[in-house]
């Protein structure tokens, strides 16, 4: 098995697992913006600790490394977010599954940002995997809105938003590997570095200005929420490996069994249920997932 999908799939099981923290983590008090700035706060230091210790010198940078970085990391806490937002209207697995766009719109931004594209029955598969994300959505009940009330459902909403961050992330986030001079373990810790300074940054000044406590609230939750920074360490270094040696396209696609994963963690931690309907949606995204491993 080809490296990028050991370390895609590894990134799946820390990212259900952060993913399944955070949603804990939103219900006690803390806000969408909160939950999110503790998965940055508790995993920076371990990564500019490593950094520090591995790195003999700090490498050559490419000229668009900082763009990238920047525009990556501002897109990633926009998706978080949305994410979290996403649990707060619909269960644990449909909220994973929502956010699956990614993978469609990871391809149309690799295109436009990277002018990396996929094969046309990779595209296909990727199709299928949408319109099982719309399946999963409960559209709100208008007369005649057809896929007009389908498409203003919040949780569809706020499913296609968190996706096209997360897409924009990857792949600018691949962008800045690219531009850093040094072998694929080390790109992805030395981006990791870079990206976690500009969130903590920006999202720590958001909350101070906009939300005044919240940054004490996080801190008080240390003993829940340090194991988000933990989880999201492991999945985001496997994400950033994956993103060296691969189109970002194609590690999400593999990614896509976060969702069988999510619904595991639903049924049997949330003791959450699912409708028909959400599970031929969840039936055709795991179809998706299977032609794009194979097609790969």
């Amino acid at each position: 098995m080809d490296t990028w999908i050991l370390f895609s799939l590894a990134a799946v099981v820390f990212q259900t697992a952060r993913f399944m923290l955070q949603k804990v983590l939103a219900n006690t008090g803390l806000s969408a913006a909160g939950a999110t700035f503790a998965r940055f706060v508790y995993s920076a230091p371990a990564v500019w600790i490593a950094a520090l210790v591995i790195l003999p010198e700090w490498p050559t940078l490419g000229a668009t490394f900082w763009p990238y970085a920047i525009a990556g990391a501002l897109s990633q806490i926009m998706a978080t977010v949305c994410v979290v937002l996403v649990f707060q209207t619909r269960n644990f697995a449909v909220g994973i599954t929502l956010k699956k766009t990614e993978v469609l719109l990871t391809v149309l931004v690799g295109i436009l940002i990277l002018g990396e594209g996929v094969s046309w029955p990779a595209f296909a598969a990727m199709v299928l995997g949408v319109i099982g994300v719309l399946l999963l959505s409960d559209p709100p009940k208008v007369p005649g809105g057809g896929l007009l009330a389908l498409l203003k459902s919040r949780a569809v909403v706020l499913g296609l938003i968190s996706g096209t961050f997360f897409a924009v992330s990857a792949v600018t986030y691949r962008g800045a590997t690219l531009q850093v001079e040094a072998e694929p373990a080390l790109r992805a810790l030395i981006t990791m570095s870079g990206v976690l300074g500009v969130q903590l940054i920006a999202l720590g000044g958001w909350l101070m200005l906009r939300e005044p406590g919240e940054v004490t609230r996080v801190a008080i939750a240390w003993r829940r929420a340090i194991w988000i920074g933990v989880t999201s360490l492991g999945g985001s270094y496997c994400w950033f490996v994956a993103f060296t040696l691969k189109n970002a396209a194609y590690a999400f696609a593999v990614g896509q069994v976060e969702v069988i994963l999510s619904l595991v963690v639903s049924v049997f931690f949330f003791h959450e249920t699912f409708t028909r309907k959400e599970g031929v949606g969840i039936a055709l995204i795991s179809l998706s997932v299977l032609v794009l491993i194979a097609v790969a």
